[in-house]
């Protein structure tokens, strides 16, 4: 089963963002995980293009950016362009969500989609066989550091029911909350993209708390 770290550069030193890239590039992680927010669609503010196009620069693994905004169609072309490698938009902000996984896609980018953890996971069962992932969000989206919600277990065995009737290809991703004390649980209920951003950027040694997220 794939299993795969993606740390969040939310947590991050901000003033220091091509360390944090290098110390990626030097661990088992193969994602790096960008949120970008808005304001209005949850009530932070994080990065824009500059930084992506800053991070790109410095990055060698797949760049996966989570797009927590209204209108994310307006934006896909200029996130591709800045190196996202994987795209991912709320299904709460669109009216068509086939029509912007379409647009996705013909960028070259991969594509997923994500709920917040108050929206039933069976409103994704009609997109599942045109995404490479479902994101579920185990916080609400919009800061970092939140306690994860334990009843996301039951909303992961219910995603794993859809995905594997439906596209078994299709990987599962978590967000929110995510240690090196959850990761086994999450990775044996079927999860394959654990993002971590305080459990890696905050840990002593950020490259051995990959490992050990990792080979739980």
């Amino acid at each position: 089963m794939t299993r795969i770290i993606s740390p969040s550069l939310l947590a991050a030193d901000f003033g220091n963002l091509k360390a944090a890239c290098e110390l990626i590039n030097a661990s088992e992680a193969e994602w790096f995980h960008i949120d970008v927010m808005d304001g209005t669609f949850v009530p932070n503010i994080s990065f824009g293009f500059p930084v992506l196009e800053a991070i790109q620069k410095h990055c060698t693994k797949l760049i996966d950016v989570h797009l927590m905004i209204v209108h994310p169609e307006k934006y896909v072309k200029r996130f591709a362009e800045g190196g996202a490698g994987m795209i991912t938009f709320h299904f709460e902000t669109v009216e068509n969500p086939s029509e912007v996984i379409a647009q996705i896609r013909a960028e070259g980018v991969k594509v997923g989609i994500t709920i917040n953890p108050d929206v039933a996971v069976e409103v994704l069962e009609p997109y599942i066989d045109q995404v490479d992932m479902v994101l579920l969000m185990t916080v609400f989206a919009g800061y970092g550091g939140q306690k994860f919600i334990e009843e996301s277990y039951q909303r992961i065995a219910t995603l794993k029911e859809i995905i594997d009737r439906k596209n078994p290809d299709c990987l599962i991703q978590v967000d929110g909350g995510v240690n090196d004390k959850n990761a086994p649980k999450l990775f044996a209920s079927g999860v394959n993209v654990l993002v971590a951003g305080s459990a890696v950027f905050n840990a002593p040694d950020p490259i051995e708390m990959v490992h050990r997220m990792l080979k739980s």
